[in-house]
């Protein structure tokens, strides 16, 4: 099990990262959602599409996992960010049809995004409670791999301590 934590937090940390980020988008009703209204939780930013197959598989697991948190406390949360040029209804639609219960954000693709670049999708990043990104997977993630990635990171700021 330590072996998988270790392989999974290199498949994820970045040394790019160094400091908190903040950017804002709209959600489908129009609100926006900034990166600042989060912060101390943990925040799993999920670039994704609706014609990208291994997004679509992954979209359970996400509701699952931001189901579970939000139970649990809500110290972790999951956007979803939409990264194509797609109509406002026919996202709705598809959001309703998943029954994604997480927020869901409107974003032109783009070859970097305040977080970073996302050089195929699925691509995910995890925020630090103090806004900091520390990690990023390009392709599919499950929910624990995320719960693996932050409880390790909690049990090293624990320890260090």
């Amino acid at each position: 099990m330590r072996a998988l934590i270790i392989a999974f937090s290199l498949l994820f940390t970045s040394p790019l990262f160094a400091t908190p980020v903040d950017y804002s988008l709209p959600d489908l009703n129009g609100k926006i959602h900034s990166l600042a209204d989060y912060k101390g939780k943990w925040v799993i930013v999920n670039y994704w599409a609706t014609w990208c197959p291994p997004c679509r598989e992954e979209i359970p697991d996400l509701i699952k996992f931001h189901e579970q948190h939000q139970k649990q406390g809500g110290d972790v949360v999951v956007l979803g960010v939409n990264f194509e040029d797609v109509d406002k209804e026919q996202l709705a639609d598809f959001v309703e049809g998943q029954m994604m219960t997480y927020p869901i954000l409107r974003s032109e693709p783009l070859a970097e995004t305040p977080l970073g670049p996302v050089p195929g999708l699925p691509t995910t990043y995890i925020i630090a409670p103090d806004g900091t990104p520390v990690a990023r997977q390009v392709g599919p993630v499950t929910g624990k791999q995320l719960d693996d990635y932050i409880n390790s990171k909690k049990a090293r700021a624990a320890a260090k301590k």
